[in-house]
């Protein structure tokens, strides 16, 4: 196929992994592709229970929508079977492809049961389209989790079985990881070489897919970018609103869930700790946190747009990340960019997003270091925000990293 059209994959058509199919696609429109969004639909975009039903732009492809993607939880629960259903709306998604003809497909997340794995493997082999598949976690080459670093488990190498966390999330009532590992070493592999490209947002991710079933695809590492018009140092109105006096330290953490994987704990003992001159402020929601929230946590639920949450970040003192699993977390490039120091964990992608310039990295689960490394660079201003700001819009401009992708893009036309 000598015609530029690419079809843009993933879960849904929010969130980070959704954000980059849509920058990619715009840069890819750029430089001449014609580009498809493929996604599933929410309950709300769906049309059910609540909400108007969304329209789809012309360039945007319904995959699977909300109530079948719900009966198909509900049966991966029961059976232990995931990612494997959805047979028909598949079927009809394909069929649709078929008349785009398109020459790429840009893989995203693919768990979630919106989408039959086997017929998109299979269609990807039997037309020979080529791919770039941005792996956001290890589920490509595990039985089922995303992460597997606090289960400390390394069975993914040989052959999942016996899976110590197929009861947490997704939550299952059956093991099943030794067949899926094996249908998916069976679907995912046996490409072309020459028709895939596999691109990881951290060399820590791309060390693991290199030691996995998809070690012999040509894998290589592009960051996750931000877009540096937003985040950058935005003095606002933070302290003022909440009755923070400027004396106070703040120390910020962010993420769209918490719990023990995002180390919400951590922060609980923090604030139980530092003494009154710091103030912690943790933004995110916390339904999944198991432990009491101090009463002296400043929690913000949400913030409603990313200029208000730069904001925030330009007028903490460090932005402590007590991650536990991580790929290659966006906020400490969120923090750095608004002139804002990070200490975080030496745990999977995080340390590549920084240097010793705009923070420090602990050792894992190091709980003192971590402490005492938050009063020592708010008291001693080690870090200078210019340096900070500097080291962001280097290395993680959004603009920069699609071009990357796009690059792919080519790289992958221009071979036959």
């Amino acid at each position: 196929m000598n015609n530029k059209n690419i079809i843009e994959i993933n879960t849904g058509d929010k969130g980070s992994p959704s954000t980059i199919a849509k920058l990619a696609g715009q840069e890819a429109k750029s430089r001449g592709y014609e580009v498809w969004q493929a996604f599933s639909l929410n309950w709300r975009e769906d049309g059910l229970f609540f909400g108007g039903k969304r329209t789809l732009q012309p360039h945007e492809i319904k995959i699977s929508g909300n109530l079948a993607m719900s009966v198909n939880a509900k049966i991966e629960r029961l059976s232990g079977f995931g990612d494997c259903l959805n047979y028909f709306a598949t079927k009809k998604f394909l069929h649709r492809v078929d008349s785009l003809k398109p020459s790429i497909f840009h893989l995203h997340n693919l768990h979630g049961n919106y989408i039959n794995l086997r017929l998109l493997f299979d269609y990807i082999k039997r037309k020979k389209i080529k791919v770039v598949w941005t792996l956001h976690d290890c589920w490509s080459f595990t039985g089922r989790c995303p992460h597997f670093t606090i289960s400390h488990c390394e069975k993914w190498r040989t052959g999942c079985h016996n899976c110590p966390t197929f009861k947490e999330y997704p939550t299952m009532y059956i093991d099943r990881t030794k067949l899926l590992w094996q249908w998916k070493r069976k679907w995912f592999t046996g490409i072309d070489r020459d028709k895939i490209i596999i691109a990881c947002p951290s060399k820590w991710l791309a060390d693991l897919a290199k030691e996995s079933f998809l070690g012999g695809y040509d894998i290589r590492v592009i960051h996750n970018g931000i877009n540096l018009e937003i985040f950058k140092p935005s003095p606002g109105h933070f302290r003022e609103k909440y009755n923070i006096p400027p004396e106070k330290f703040i120390v910020l953490s962010v993420a769209s869930g918490w719990g023990v994987r995002k180390g919400f704990d951590v922060l609980a003992r923090l604030a139980r700790d530092l003494d009154d001159r710091f103030k912690i402020v943790v933004v995110g929601d916390v339904k999944g946190v198991k432990c009491d929230i101090p009463e002296n946590i400043l929690h913000i639920r949400r913030t409603w747009n990313a200029q208000e949450l730069a904001e925030i970040y330009s007028d903490a003192d460090v932005f402590a990340n007590p991650t536990r699993e991580e790929n290659f977390p966006t906020v400490n490039l969120e923090s750095i960019a608004c002139g804002t120091p990070v200490i975080t964990y030496r745990t999977d992608g995080s340390p590549e997003t920084i240097n010793n310039t705009c923070g420090i990295v602990v050792n894992y689960e190091d709980y003192d270091s971590f402490k005492r490394e938050i009063v020592r660079v708010c008291e001693e201003k080690i870090f200078l925000r210019e340096n900070c700001v500097k080291y962001a819009r280097e290395n993680f401009a959004s603009s920069d990293r699609m071009k990357e992708y796009v690059n792919l893009f080519d790289e992958l036309m221009n071979r036959e």
